[in-house]
């Protein structure tokens, strides 16, 4: 996705909170946000394990899910039922919720790594690198041997190969600049968007290019209980390692000589930053395919409503995110059930008015003031 780096007002925050403290004025106090965003997102995530084509009670589904939860016993004749909500639905759900986590804080990082509004966590690259992989997986039967962790697989060796390739082309003596990050990034998803569409196009037509096109928007159908664990645990890590680095993504926020005058060293913590992002966007787009919009709108939403320190943004941003991506996902499976729209379509459908109403919105910049 190439990202236009603009030289205006908005290339950059106004200066950040140092304390997490009270709520700015005209801001949302944290604990009530924070408290109802937890909530929102259980009740989320039993909608999702509730809400598809079949027809289930919402009796016949916290029956399953508790049953699931307690190893409670199923009759025989409620056995599919039990399938659809339990091994079908939740970890879906739970899916959506881990995706949209990461996408959100990353895109927040990302957009104070390279100090622009318009970066998200695909601008560095790496997303079009993982669809190299994915295709080679679904439209050529590459590392067949793995079963079902093929895909997966290809697409994160992919995404640390555009990872390392972005990170040796822009990298100079003086370490990783915001500018340099951004067309490099831009430049290497072009060349990787030009393989993947000439693997689309040399590929035989059929079911495999259909998987492919479906892939490359964005999907969640291919969720089960092992998809789970290996991206989770990379999620988590990338937002404890966020959660840590707020106070100085404040300072980087500002530009390098800020930073260097309140002691953060820039060229440093953006190189953390970048393996961080890297590797969480990687270990996402593996299991999901290339989602977009969502690392773009929800940290700057989330900065309407909390104001631009990172520590805030980073508390509310991945429970935003979670919370959005679960009912995105419920519309893509009902919307024209029994057929299954992308989920990249609808975030993109939802997203464009959503950010052009929010840019038009009187007094907004980039910090959300």
């Amino acid at each position: 996705m190439a990202v236009p780096v603009e030289r205006s007002s908005t290339a950059a925050p106004p200066p950040a909170r140092t304390g997490a403290g009270p709520a700015p004025p005209g801001r949302v106090p944290l604990p009530p946000l924070l408290t109802a965003l937890c909530a929102a997102l259980v009740l989320s995530l039993a909608c999702g394990a509730g809400i598809g084509a079949s027809g289930l009670s919402w009796g016949e589904v916290l029956g399953y899910l508790w049953s699931g939860l307690t190893g409670g016993a199923i009759a025989p004749d409620e056995v599919p039922a039990y399938t659809i909500v339990w091994e079908l639905r939740l970890p879906r759900a739970l899916l959506a919720a881990v995706v949209g986590a990461g996408l959100s804080a990353i895109g927040a990082a990302v957009q104070a790594m390279v100090r622009n509004a318009l970066a998200d966590p695909f601008v560095l690259g790496i997303s079009s690198g993982a669809a190299v992989g994915a295709n080679a997986v679904l439209l050529f039967g590459a590392l067949g041997a793995l079963g079902i962790w093929a895909l997966s697989t290809a697409a994160f060796l992919f995404a640390l190969l555009a990872m390392t390739l972005v990170y040796a082309i822009a990298r100079t003596a003086r370490g990783l600049t915001p500018l340099r990050l951004v067309l490099t990034g831009s430049a290497m998803s072009y060349g990787f968007s030009a393989v993947t569409t000439f693997m689309v196009f040399a590929a035989e037509r059929g079911e495999a290019a259909r998987s492919a096109m479906m892939w490359l928007l964005g999907s969640l159908g291919g969720a089960n209980w092992a998809s789970l664990p290996i991206v989770s645990v990379v999620v988590l890590a990338g937002l404890a390692h966020l959660g840590l680095s707020a106070r100085r993504l404040n300072a980087l926020a500002m530009g390098d000589e800020t930073s260097a005058a309140l002691g953060v060293d820039a060229g440093r913590l953006r190189k953390e930053l970048f393996l961080v992002s890297a590797a969480v966007t990687g270990a996402v787009v593996a299991v999901s395919g290339a989602i977009g919009f969502v690392g773009l709108m929800v940290p700057h939403a989330v900065r309407m409503l909390v104001g631009a320190d990172h520590r805030r943004v980073l508390a509310v941003a991945p429970l935003a995110g979670a919370v959005l991506l679960i009912w995105v996902d419920i519309l893509s499976r009902i919307v024209l059930a029994p057929t299954e729209l992308p989920v990249g379509v609808l975030t993109a459908v939802i997203g464009v008015p959503c950010f052009v109403l929010l840019m038009r919105r009187r007094g907004y910049t980039f910090g959300g003031a």
